[in-house]
């Protein structure tokens, strides 16, 4: 039997349909967030199987029932880290269905992180994860060390509010930017301006997250049965890396906003309570920072600039947020977020 290995292009209809159907055959779900599809076709142009990329992530893969056995799935994972290589991405991130895992170890991925029954989190170098973890070892202080994970896309007065107050009750607090681009503003200007926003606090120390603490946007939702579970599941993924990082950094707590307008937040923020005191580390929820009795949010903050309202930011945001986006320097970003269909969710 001859098949053939080929891109399949987001305008080719009839190949996408076969793609929705095989990834459907084996209980997965076409991911909102793919920039790359292949397809094995059969002599008469039947897909045998099929995997895509997003970022330097591989995902969705499946091949059909029938063909299972003849070695396609490592043509196609070849063939996508040909394609990932091409594109300079050596470092490279799968998702997978726990008895997949063996598989991919086989074609040099090793695990980061799982949970049982749900998902294994692995990467294409064998110390990746260890060297990320070395490198953060040597901002470890002595005393209470806390940690704050945000996206800060854009740091307002509800994020600078949720830091002071643990700067405050901790002797140290280690604040991770969520590294993945999520949005029409930058990894280094929402890096940017949350240092210079803490800037005034001596006991944060900022750290990119990099890809190992993972933002909703690339997390893969494409084998999880329901949106409830992919929260959930994201949450207990991003705890399993944050219990491995916490020990490093001497972290013993964990400081998130609540959450009462977004039900995903909510539910993560549900699970962080849950779970992280099994990993020893307590969980404080601080109630969200208003004025004048509203919810300070990013969302607003984004929606306001959408609106070309970019003067109504002023009293939401840090002095350092607001000289950026005042500024001629903030003319790209700001034109992006008004090119946003939807400025609320991300």
């Amino acid at each position: 039997m001859s098949d053939t290995l080929t891109p399949i292009s987001p305008w080719d209809a009839r190949a996408q349909k076969q793609v929705d159907s095989l990834l459907e055959q084996e209980g997965i779900r076409r991911d909102g967030n793919l920039d790359y599809t292949c397809g094995l076709f059969d002599e008469d142009w039947k897909l045998a199987a099929t995997g895509s990329c997003f970022g330097n992530t591989i995902r969705c893969l499946a091949v059909d029932r029938g063909r299972q056995g003849e070695g396609l799935l490592n043509q196609i994972a070849t063939h996508l880290m040909e394609v990932q290589t091409a594109r300079g991405n050596t470092h490279l991130f799968l998702y997978t269905k726990p008895q997949s895992a063996k598989f991919f170890g086989d074609l040099g991925f090793w695990e980061i992180a799982r949970v049982e029954n749900s998902l294994v989190f692995m990467e294409n170098r064998r110390r990746g994860f260890s060297d990320y973890l070395a490198a953060l070892e040597k901002t470890r202080r002595e005393g209470l060390s806390a940690a704050i994970v945000m996206n800060a896309n854009p740091f307002t007065l509800g994020h600078l509010h949720l830091v002071e107050k643990a700067a405050a009750e901790c002797d140290t607090v280690h604040l991770f930017v969520l590294s993945e681009e999520a949005g029409p503003i930058p990894f280094p200007v929402r890096r940017r301006l949350v240092r210079e926003g803490a800037a005034h606090l001596p006991n944060v120390i900022c750290h990119d997250s990099g890809p190992y603490i993972i933002s909703s946007a690339t997390f893969p939702s494409y084998f999880l049965k329901d949106e409830d579970t992919v929260i959930r599941a994201h949450a207990a993924l991003d705890l399993e890396v944050f219990g491995k990082i916490a020990p490093c950094l001497n972290i013993t707590r964990r400081y998130v906003g609540e959450e009462k307008a977004s039900r995903a937040t909510a539910l993560y923020n549900e699970e962080m309570v849950r779970r992280l005191p099994e990993l020893r580390i307590e969980c404080r929820v601080a109630p969200r920072f208003a004025l004048e009795g509203r919810p300070v949010s990013a969302s607003t903050v984004r929606q306001a600039i959408h609106q070309g309202r970019l003067e109504d930011i002023r009293p939401l945001v840090p002095e350092t947020t607001w000289n950026y986006f005042s500024s001629p320097l903030a003319a790209p970003v700001v034109e992006a977020i008004q090119r946003e269909k939807d400025v609320i969710h991300y």
